[in-house]
């Protein structure tokens, strides 16, 4: 069965642009017009991913992302007529996985959902379980435990921390990050920086532990020890 998109949006020709594109393109669409329906929408029917519109009525799109974070690891494409840098990374740093702007090509809001979907789902998974310390990645069932209680992290989280842990002590760039993330977000380094962000306040409470050092003017590098 195809993938479910959940498309929120209060403006019904940009609702009817998204839907019909996805649609023909082999997708099954749900839709909704407020915030508050989105989420009625998004538990009842379990989407893939949904894409979300930042300005909506009853609840705005930045309520509706953190709230749907705290509920399920869903991928969030925000959708905004926004298009200064502040929002794109507020968007980010509140939990969304990729963003576009309107007014924006329908064929590639589809790549887009193409790209995030393939990342999400691993289309090509390392088998091996990556084992640092208290800390355990396991890529097959796409989980992170410490100390054997699981730590809840988005899908981009979850690519970097499995990036970084499969290399503890050595520094990986922005642009090596921003690569191996197959087209994260967008092209500027920010939005690697928004994602570590809430990565490291993840780790630092499971475990009390600074498992991420910024190597300033350069990247990130995992913390291979306990301090």
């Amino acid at each position: 069965m195809s993938e479910l998109i959940l498309v929120v949006d209060d403006e019904p020709k940009v609702m009817r642009i998204a839907r019909d594109y996805l649609e023909k393109n082999g997708f099954r669409v749900v839709t909704a017009a407020d915030g508050q329906s989105a989420l009625t929408v998004a538990r009842s029917e379990k989407p893939d991913l949904v894409i979300l519109d930042l300005m909506l009525p009853i609840m705005d799109g930045r309520e509706v992302c953190r709230t749907l974070r705290r509920e399920s690891d869903v991928p969030i494409i925000m959708l905004t007529a926004l298009a200064e840098e502040v929002d794109q990374v507020t968007g980010l740093e509140i939990g969304a996985d990729d963003y576009i702007t309107k007014p924006f090509s329908p064929r590639a809001l589809v790549a887009r959902v193409r790209a995030l979907l393939r990342r999400t789902k691993g289309e090509v998974k390392p088998p091996s379980i990556i084992r640092v310390g208290g800390l355990e990645v396991d890529p097959e069932k796409y989980s992170v435990t410490f100390n054997d209680s699981p730590v809840k992290l988005t899908p981009n989280e979850f690519k970097l921390l499995q990036l970084l842990a499969a290399r503890p002590g050595q520094t990986l760039t922005r642009e090596q990050l921003l690569e191996n993330m197959h087209g994260i977000a967008s092209s500027f380094d920010r939005s690697i920086d928004s994602h570590i962000k809430n990565l490291r306040k993840k780790l630092e409470t499971a475990s009390g532990i600074p498992m991420i050092e910024t190597v300033y003017g350069i990247g990130y590098r995992f913390n291979a020890e306990e301090k």
